[in-house]
């Protein structure tokens, strides 16, 4: 079984063994951590399976809405920040800016079916801006949905960066 190195903090071990539990990387908690488990990650890639059941917010008659899957591309792009933040931050909050060329295959996904969420990290800025392709497949390697997204990500403010203080004059 590969091996994951990941960030040490204090309610996780410095490593675990691939797949392990996407939670402890996402900001989203409870039922809106839609995703599963990473089950691979690099410098610029993460892969993750979800299993949506009955109980997902997003269930409907027909099953899962297709949208959904930009959704799962953007927490599976959380995730991969999370993996490479400084572990003492814990999760990484960014905002999802746009996508382009968004394409479902289906207008609903079955649940009880396994879907590996696939992103791919293609430029991220200076500035905190990132582009990524981002590709939703069955367990079968049929593509379910795909398309590009914008996301930013925050600087993180250091202790000697804290303005919230006002200062005072003599």
């Amino acid at each position: 079984m590969p091996h994951c190195y990941l960030p040490a903090r204090a309610d996780m071990s410095t490593s675990a063994s691939l797949p392990c539990p996407i939670a402890p990387y996402v900001p989203q908690t409870d039922t809106m951590c839609l995703l599963d488990r990473i089950v691979a990650v690099s410098d610029t890639a993460l892969s993750a399976n979800v299993t949506p059941d009955r109980n997902d917010p997003f269930v409907t008659a027909e099953g899962i809405p297709g949208w959904v899957c930009l959704e799962w591309m953007a927490q599976a792009i959380a995730a991969w920040a999370g993996w490479h933040a400084d572990g003492e931050r814990g999760p990484v909050n960014g905002f999802l800016l746009g996508t382009r060329r968004f394409t479902t295959e289906t207008e609903y996904l079955a649940v009880e079916t396994t879907y590996r969420v696939d992103i791919e990290l293609d430029f991220q800025a200076d500035n905190g801006l990132g582009h990524f392709r981002g590709m939703v497949k069955q367990h079968n390697g049929t593509t379910m949905a795909h398309g590009t997204l914008t996301a930013y990500q925050a600087p993180i403010a250091s202790d000697s960066d804290d303005t919230s203080t006002p200062s005072t004059s003599p």
